[in-house]
């Protein structure tokens, strides 16, 4: 079996596993789900935020000098800034198209009769995690075909550890794109349309991994601010909805809980790396 074959079928197994986890948490009961939906959002920030400090960042520095560091840093700035203009835009263009969820939350509080925390993100955020989700797959299609151009073995352990990863942030990222309005056939296809950028990565890296890879670290930076922008201005003010003790602590170790996963897969990863 050829190399890129390899590469197309290791980067697609993340994207298959994820899609699957999805699939089963559509088999849910409405109410179900409405139930498991805030408890996915507070796992998915502390997993987004895992991502980006414990995994996309150190990495990223990691394949620079020092010199680039600045450069790096600014990246990450700009990164978080646009993804704010990119919202605004997003946003601004739903209030003029009659559909303005910016300005109708306290209107859905009082008429939604159960339902008031479905909209409380905005639809903008479901685009954004889309994009981030987008550039991190596309970044991990790299760095396993990579690994493959590098050793076989390696490339399989190091596609099955980036699976295993992927399955708990996807899930999450399935959860805030039912919270932020999107049907769940529309929140499975963006889904499996997020997940292909993995195998577009891949088969970039394979014909052209000199040229990607100084621009990788940038990649990974670019990943990184996107999904802290959404961990920190969409997801968190949406957990001060409810501010009983009891919510507050499961919504405290949840978090915990994503920090503490996305933390683990990734040292057990990086030990099978080397």
């Amino acid at each position: 079996m050829s190399l890129l074959v390899l590469i197309i079928i290791f980067t697609a197994v993340g994207g298959v596993l994820s899609v699957m986890a999805a699939a089963v948490f559509l088999l849910l009961r409405e109410h179900q789900r409405r139930a498991v939906l805030p408890h996915g959002i507070s796992f998915a920030i502390g997993a987004l935020l895992a991502v980006a400090f414990w995994g996309l960042i150190p990495e990223a520095f990691e394949a620079v000098e020092p010199p680039q560091f600045r450069t790096l840093s600014a990246t990450i700035l700009a990164g978080i800034l646009g993804f704010f203009v990119l919202e605004k835009l997003l946003i601004w263009r739903h209030c003029h198209s009659g559909s303005c969820e910016a300005h109708s939350d306290e209107d859905e509080h009082e008429h939604d009769h159960g339902h008031s925390h479905s909209h409380g993100i905005a639809k903008s955020a479901g685009a954004l995690i889309i994009l981030g989700d987008s550039i991190h797959n596309f970044v991990d299609g790299v760095l396993i075909a990579a690994a493959f151009l590098t050793d076989v073995h390696l490339g399989i352990v190091t596609s099955l550890a980036v699976a295993a990863h992927e399955i708990p942030q996807e899930v999450g990222d399935f959860a805030i794109l039912l919270h932020s309005g999107y049907s769940k056939s529309k929140a499975l296809f963006y889904n499996i349309l997020a997940s292909l950028s993995t195998v577009l990565g891949g088969v970039l890296a394979y014909f052209s991994l000199a040229d990607l890879h100084d621009s990788l670290p940038y990649f990974l930076a670019l990943a990184a601010s996107s999904f802290i922008y959404i961990a920190v201005a969409d997801l968190i003010p949406s957990l001060h909805k409810k501010t009983d003790m009891k919510t507050s602590l499961q919504q405290i170790a949840l978090i915990a809980m994503g920090v503490l996963l996305i933390c683990s897969l990734h040292n057990i990863a990086h030990n099978m790396e080397i």
